[in-house]
């Protein structure tokens, strides 16, 4: 079954779930809580500020307090409350100013007022400590110097005039923040409904996500069945203990399978087609070991009785829908092509006997060949030896038709030599391993023309030749043997150009489709007519006589087998007294080098 790939959301829905829990319980707590702080922090600041006011309202009244007991003390009052109270204020006047001194070090300014005062309240209280020391025997200038030096009223009211001031910032800030704690309440409520809401979207998409894909993968197995059981190829998938876990129509059709067999083991279906040990052991090894089994052969009887060839494919897969892995094996009826197989084992054993019938028959031309060189030779000497001897016995007054009839004799001896020998060139061009190697045929022609144009000099000393050659490319191949085709062609040229004056000869080169070459040779000379053009790369096939241009017949089907060999072809156009062309192939490798030799039109 298709097995359906999980979307971001389906990855990622736990934990986007968790979060919206996690920010639904423990925002608004740190909100809230974030304002009670900002709220407790104003209430502290107020309080602290209270604390400084009533400090420094104490420090006053001491003072104050102590000043009343000293002028008490001067006019000779002195009881035990009085005492008591002058030592209790004188224990708590300065400790106290040490206190607001400290409750208000992050202030610099007070810090300094509060030195200020604190000089003054120490000499003040020199002087109150000479006044009580003193007693009713103070003088009007201790009294007066009590009072009227080293005031404080105005420096406690300068500091409780600041603290005010920050009070009234304070009390402000503390307003700000009670309003804000109600504000952040309020709005942790919004947060949370806000976040209900996003968790139930959240929770309705993934149950609608997961009935769609439902919906999908219920879609998908049956576009997969479906699939399967469009397949012609018989298909089947089982589990470790080798039972149907599903199959297709195919497979059903071919193994006679009329019921549901998930379940039922593979050896039991099909009337035994699949009991073979050997396969069901290399299935086990499929399943147990993760090995893959390929183009495994095997022949079975199937539902139609017929013995049939089936190559079995298997390999293990795991499924979306089971823990454990089950084994996919195809199986392909190649009962056709091992027919076919037969019959080309056949074939090819009848091929080698023919191959070895050529063989025999190469053998006897081998032989043949040598018998030609060596056996006819003999004779053809001996011939043309004692007609010349005879020639030369009978001395000058040998009649005219004796002398005619000697010079046929050595003619002829020449003539067959030079059929042998062609003969024999023509044999080796086909029986001789080719020896491949980088040949600049611009040089090749260039020695040829040169080799070919002295020769026609001293033959014909008035024929004149006019070359056009364009330039030619560096092929792979045989260098003696195409240095035949070239001799060929261009002797042919020249051969059959004589009776032209001047005599054009032209070699072209062009590039084919297929990336090779196509040479072409062309002249103006005898040419000849297409229709006889079937005959003209035979051996032995002539289209003019000896008498008019010599030859033995054998050059053209030389060149013809050459390029046979080289992967080539040639053909010719002519006109009778238009000259002819021949145009040639060569491959641009030599892939097809040793192929039947061809010929014809293009």
């Amino acid at each position: 079954m298709p097995h359906r790939a999980q979307s971001p959301f389906s990855r990622w829905r736990m934990p986007v779930l968790a979060l919206l829990i996690a920010l639904i319980v423990i925002g608004p707590f740190l909100i809230i809580r974030g304002a009670m702080r900002q709220a407790e922090l104003a209430t502290e600041a107020v309080m602290h500020t209270r604390e400084v006011q009533t400090l420094i309202h104490l420090v006053a009244s001491d003072a104050r307090s102590l000043e009343g007991a000293a002028l008490a003390r001067s006019r000779g009052i002195d009881t035990p409350l009085l005492r008591e109270r002058i030592a209790d204020s004188q224990g708590r006047v300065l400790p106290n100013l040490e206190q607001v001194m400290a409750l208000t070090r992050d202030s610099p300014e007070q810090q300094v007022r509060l030195g200020e005062l604190r000089n003054a309240l120490v000499q003040r209280l020199a002087r109150i400590d000479s006044v009580l020391a003193a007693g009713p025997e103070s003088t009007n200038r201790q009294i007066d110097e009590m009072i009227m030096l080293y005031t404080i009223q105005t420096q406690i009211q300068e500091i409780v005039a600041a603290e005010e001031e920050l009070l009234q910032v304070r009390t402000g800030e503390a307003r700000v923040a009670k309003r804000q704690a109600e504000v952040a309440s309020w709005a942790a409520m919004v947060v949370q409904l806000l976040l209900l809401m996003a968790s139930a979207y959240f929770a309705l998409r993934q149950q609608s996500g997961r009935l769609a894909a439902e919906r999908v993968a219920a879609s998908a197995s049956g576009r997969a069945l479906a699939v399967l059981d469009t397949v012609r190829e018989p298909i089947v998938l089982i589990d470790s203990e080798q039972r149907v876990v599903m199959h297709n129509a195919a497979f059903a059709e071919l193994y006679g399978v009329e019921r549901d067999i998930r379940g039922q083991r593979l050896a039991e279906l099909g009337d035994g087609a699949w009991d073979n040990p050997e396969t069901l052991r290399r299935l086990h090894d499929v399943l147990a070991r993760d090995r893959e089994l390929w183009d495994y052969r095997l022949a079975q009887s199937t539902a139609d009785g017929v013995e049939r060839t089936m190559l079995l494919n298997a390999k293990r897969m795991p499924l979306p829908d089971r823990s454990d892995a089950v084994a996919l094996i195809t199986a392909s009826d190649i009962t056709a092509q091992a027919i076919s197989e037969r019959q080309i084992r056949e074939l090819n054993q009848q091929l080698e006997g023919k191959v070895e019938q050529v063989s025999d028959v190469n053998r006897e031309l081998e032989a043949f060949s040598y018998s030609v060189s060596h056996d006819l030779r003999a004779p053809l000497r001996h011939i043309a030896g004692f007609a010349d001897k005879l020639g030369r016995h009978l001395g000058d007054g040998v009649d005219e038709k004796t002398t005619h009839y000697l010079g046929v004799i050595g003619f002829s001896a020449k003539r067959m030599a030079s059929l042998i020998d062609d003969l024999l060139v023509y044999s080796r061009l086909g029986r001789n391993a080719m020896r491949l190697q980088s040949v600049d045929l611009q040089s090749m022609v260039a020695d040829t023309r040169a080799m070919l144009d002295s020769n026609a000099s001293a033959e014909n000393p008035s024929h004149r030749i006019e070359w056009t050659v364009t330039p030619l490319p560096i092929v792979i191949g045989d260098e003696n043997m195409l240095r035949q085709v070239w001799l060929n062609l261009l002797g042919n040229a020249i051969k059959y150009s004589v009776g032209s004056e001047p005599a054009r000869i032209e070699v072209d080169c062009k590039r084919s489709d297929d990336g090779g070459y196509q040479f072409s040779v062309r002249d103006n000379g005898a040419g000849f007519d297409m229709q006889y053009a079937g005959k003209l790369f035979g051996v032995f096939q002539r289209l003019h006589s000896a008498s008019e241009f010599p030859g033995t017949g054998v050059g053209l089907a030389s060149v013809r087998r050459v390029l046979g060999r080289h992967g080539g072809r040639i053909w010719a156009e002519a006109e009778p007294g238009k000259g002819a062309i021949f145009h040639f192939t060569l491959p641009a490798a030599t892939q097809l080098a040793g192929a039947s030799p061809t010929s014809g039109n293009p």
